[in-house]
Formats: structure tokens, C-alpha cells, sequence
């Protein structure tokens, strides 16, 4: 835990993987607690699902906006859960952070964070729409936030907006009991 949680050293450095490999599963830590970190971005998280009839034939629906659904959790609601406010974000936040822009798990972690996402996905749909489905597929829409009209704060770079980013992940195989 010692070389975790030290600042970046020669030794922390020489056994990182294997510290990682016995921290993250477990002890995950952050800090935003004392130090937030606001998103620069807003991001809405979709999905779609992906069905096989009897007859054959490959039915897709359309997309049903999941980060929608806890936007209108938190802001209907006096005193929202720490779930509904961040149970979404902070799974894409993981996936971001162990599979990069591949969408190829790289560690146990990465392979971890991509079933947690697949779970909250399938459990998300099926409580709201019913039905049946083999697969899910995420589509992400990543739109950067202004900057305010008073200039850039401290730490921000000037310059002109970035562009919306539009991700779509693999399907992602799914059982009939959910995940």
C-alpha cells in the first residue's frame, strides 16, 4: 500500500505492475473528496439492444438515453443518491481509464470495469423497456463545456471549443437473466 499511495519514486516506479495488480482490484483510492475535479465535458451515455426472433431475423431498438434517466433522478429529486448522481459517470470514467480509445481490456481490471458497464447497461434497459436481448451497445456523445464568459479559470487553456465526440462500443454479449 506504501508505494501506492507515496509520491512517484524510482522503487514505485521499477514495481508498478505488480503493485497495481494487488491494489486496484480492492483498494481503489481517490482524492476528489478533498480536491474536486469538475468535468470539463458532458457526456450522454446510450444504449441500444440487440435481439434475435424466432424467425431468424436481427432486431436492433433504438437508442435509450441512460444518463438522461439520472439527469432527471438528481434534478427531480431534493436529495438525490450518490447512485443516481454517479453510479453511470464514474463506470465510464473506469472504462475511459483501462481500455483507452480501443475498447480493448488490457488487465483483469479492464475486463472488470467493462462487465460492471455491461451490468448497470442491462439492468438500466431492462427495468425500463422489458422485453428480451442477446447484447447491448453503448453510444457515447461527448460535448466539451463552454468556457464562462468571464474567461478561462485557473488551469484552463484558451482557444476555441473542442468538437462533440461521438463513440460507439462493441456489442457486448448479455444472458437472459441480465449479466
Amino acid at each position: 500500500m506504501f508505494l501506492h499511495v507515496a509520491p512517484p519514486n524510482p522503487l514505485s516506479r521499477q514495481y508498478s505492475r505488480q503493485v497495481n495488480a494487488w491494489v486496484f482490484p480492492l483498494f481503489e483510492q481517490n482524492w476528489r473528496l478533498f480536491a474536486p475535479d469538475p468535468e470539463s465535458v458532458n457526456r450522454q451515455i446510450s444504449a441500444r439492444t440487440m435481439h434475435t426472433a424466432p424467425d431468424g431475423r436481427t432486431r436492433v431498438s433504438a437508442w435509450f438515453d441512460l444518463s438522461g434517466v439520472d439527469n432527471s433522478a438528481v434534478k427531480h429529486d431534493a436529495f438525490p443518491s450518490h447512485t443516481a448522481q454517479n453510479m453511470l459517470r464514474r463506470a465510464w470514467s473506469s472504462y475511459l481509464e483501462t481500455h483507452g480509445g480501443d475498447d480493448r481490456p488490457r488487465s483483469e481490471r479492464a475486463l472488470m470495469m467493462q462487465k460492471y458497464l455491461t451490468n448497470i447497461t442491462a439492468d438500466r434497459v431492462a427495468e425500463r423497456r422489458g422485453g428480451t436481448f442477446e447484447s447491448v451497445q453503448l453510444r457515447v456523445i461527448t460535448v466539451p463545456i463552454a468556457a464562462s464568459a468571464e474567461g478561462p479559470g485557473p488551469g484552463s487553456s484558451a482557444g476555441s471549443p473542442k468538437p462533440v465526440e461521438t463513440r460507439y462500443l462493441p456489442w457486448w454479449k448479455v444472458t437472459s437473466r441480465g449479466n
